[in-house]
This record gives structure tokens, C-alpha cells and sequence, in this order.
């Protein structure tokens, strides 16, 4: 029997992945706004986050959330960290036991600090929980380019199965029991990706650009290793490979939001001008909030929260780092020598 595939969350990567799976998988997108659905049903085309990419004509749509989740042998969940909750209460009353639920967010829920595997588990105990992440930009795997992603689970045989649902010729998946580390390696890119944009905002140039996407590196695994996540991650594809992606691609939420920082524009007023999510600007306060907590150096990620939330210019933020102290490269990531 097929497994039935169910996205909860037509945004421009809820849409991918709906479209990868529907290869491989009869898969309904569900989508929030009754008219998006239907023109992605009708006209294969998602014009609110994709106009101009065609989705395959197998892909269905629909705006019964009921229909979606009471047919679907795997849940996808595809929304933004500010409303995974509330979908996931929402999904709750419909989805059949031991349903497997991935999450494709990169964020984590404001005030809790929990990671989105973790909100699975405390709203839908009993059902398998996974991550779909690594560098995947979501009109490149459209148009057809090669692409990597990884799916993390705890349980080999279930993510060996959802491998295979979103694995193609041009979008290979790999499996990684890590879950905690390509979790996070998801959620703190998103803060560097704002830093890195700011270098570009301000005319930085490359030798600027990767240092601090290595620095920031460095940030992303001692926080990722503080929260239990294994140090060899980040160097893979949830932690160095979407890093980078994030930081350096034009067609990055965060980064974009980092470069119009960069050239002089209040945070309120990029936010205003984007029709999609840029995960960073939030997630930056509840990494320092985390930090805190560790005991970790976070000067990156600092400065960024210091943009986005304390009234700081991204000249002032540069500025702030370039006046600190260096000392060994590997301190906080490396054991103690």
C-alpha cells in the first residue's frame, strides 16, 4: 500500500517538499487560504511564494484540514515556529495513532525555547518524530537543481521509509540520528545568515563574509553541543552545508533581511515588506535567552539580537565585534587542552 503523504503549510518550502514527495507518494498540501489551494489544484502553481514554477499535476491541495490529516500515514508539518503550536493542537484531533510527524521549521517556540521535535512530542505524544533539513533552497530544487537534505530520527527504519518518500535523482536525503544537533544547526544558521547580510548591507567583502559564517560556525556548534547535539553534525549537512547556503544565496529570507539592516533600514520596516517568514529576527532572542542560561559566548548571535531587538545599527554591531579579544580558535568547541 502507498503511504500517504500530508503538508501541513503551503509556504515556499512546505510547497517543495509536497512536491518531492508527490514522485514517490500520493501527497495532499494543505493550505490555510481556500483560493491557494485551488489554484495550485487547478493551475499546478503556487503564485502567493512560487510564481513562474511549475508543481507536478499528481500534487493535490486542500483547505479541509480534517481531509488532510485523517488520510495521511505521514504528517508534514511546514509552518512557521510562531504557529507550530497552534497547528499542531489543531492537527491533533484528526491524526490516527503512531503517524509519523516531521517538522520542516527552523525555529524555536518564544518563551519555552523548545525545539519543534520537541513540540511534537509534548502536543502528540506516541507518534515518531523527524527532521527534514540541510541547504535547500526551495526555487533551486524546483527548477531542478541538485540539492542534499538530511532526515533525522531516532527510529532507523522509520526514516529509512521517509528517505525514500522524498528522495529523487537531483535530491538526495541522507539519514542522521542526531536530532538535536540538526535541529539547532537549522535554527542558529538563521541568526548568522542576518549577521552575514549585514556584512553584505555595509559593502563588506569576502574575506569579511567568511569569517564570519566560520566564526559563526563556531557559534552554532557550542550551542548546539551545550543542548546535547554531536559535534560531528555541524560540520554536515544541517550544520556547515545550510549555514553556508543561508548566508551567501540572494534568495535567503535572512540573509535579506540582514543586507536592507546593513544598508541602513529598521527592522520594523523589512518585516512590513516581506510576505514570508524570516526566522532569525525571533529566534535571536530566545538564543541569547539559551545562552544565558549555558554560560555560552555568543558574540555573533549577540550582536544580531542587538540589531533586531535593541536598537543597535548593524555599523554599531560590526563595530562591537571587531573590538573584542581573540584567543584560540577552538575554545568552547574543542576539549580543553
Amino acid at each position: 500500500m502507498d503511504i500517504r503523504v500530508s503538508v501541513i503549510g503551503a509556504g515556499s518550502w512546505g510547497t517543495t517538499v509536497a512536491a518531492l514527495a508527490s514522485h514517490n507518494a500520493p501527497t495532499q498540501l494543505w493550505s490555510r487560504r481556500a483560493t491557494l489551494a485551488e489554484q495550485i489544484d487547478r493551475d499546478h502553481e503556487n503564485g502567493d511564494y512560487l510564481a513562474g514554477y511549475r508543481l507536478p499535476s499528481q500534487l493535490r491541495a486542500t483547505a479541509d484540514l480534517e481531509k488532510a490529516v485523517t488520510e495521511a500515514d505521514l504528517l508534514v508539518m511546514g509552518v512557521p515556529s510562531s504557529g507550530f503550536r497552534s497547528s499542531l493542537e489543531a492537527v491533533k484531533p484528526f491524526l490516527r495513532p503512531w503517524v509519523p510527524v516531521v517538522s520542516l521549521s527552523k525555529g524555536l517556540e518564544l518563551g519555552t525555547k523548545l525545539r519543534m521535535s520537541q513540540l511534537i512530542e509534548e502536543v502528540l505524544p506516541g507518534h515518531p518524530v523527524g527532521i527534514l533539513t540541510g541547504p535547500n533552497l526551495a526555487k533551486e530544487i524546483l527548477a531542478g537543481h541538485a540539492a542534499a537534505s538530511v532526515i533525522a530520527m531516532d527510529d532507523d527504519n522509520v526514516a529509512k521509509a521517509i528517505q525514500q518518500i522524498f528522495q529523487a535523482d537531483l535530491f538526495r536525503v541522507y539519514i542522521n540520528e542526531d536530532i538535536v544537533g540538526c535541529e539547532m544547526g537549522g535554527v542558529l544558521k538563521n541568526v548568522i545568515a542576518i549577521a552575514s547580510g549585514m556584512a553584505d548591507g555595509l559593502g563588506a567583502g569576502d574575506n569579511t563574509r567568511a569569517a564570519v559564517i566560520t566564526r559563526g560556525l563556531s557559534e552554532v556548534t557550542r550551542m548546539g553541543v551545550a543542548l546535547g547535539g554531536e559535534p560531528l553534525t555541524f560540520s554536515g549537512l544541517a550544520g556547515m552545508g545550510d549555514l553556508v547556503a543561508t548566508c551567501i544565496s540572494t534568495q535567503s529570507r535572512n540573509r535579506h533581511v540582514g543586507e536592507r539592516l546593513g544598508k541602513g533600514e529598521t527592522i520594523d520596516e523589512i518585516i512590513a515588506a516581506m510576505n514570508m517568514v524570516a526566522e532569525g529576527v525571533k529566534t535571536s532572542k530566545v538564543v541569547m535567552e539559551l545562552a544565558d542560561e549555558l554560560g555560552l559566548d555568543m558574540p555573533i548571535a549577540q550582536e544580531v539580537y542587538g540589531v533586531c531587538h535593541g536598537g543597535r545599527t548593524a555599523a554599531e554591531a560590526y563595530a562591537g565585534l571587531l573590538k573584542r579579544g581573540t584567543g584560540r580558535e577552538m575554545d568552547g568547541i574543542s576539549p580543553a587542552r
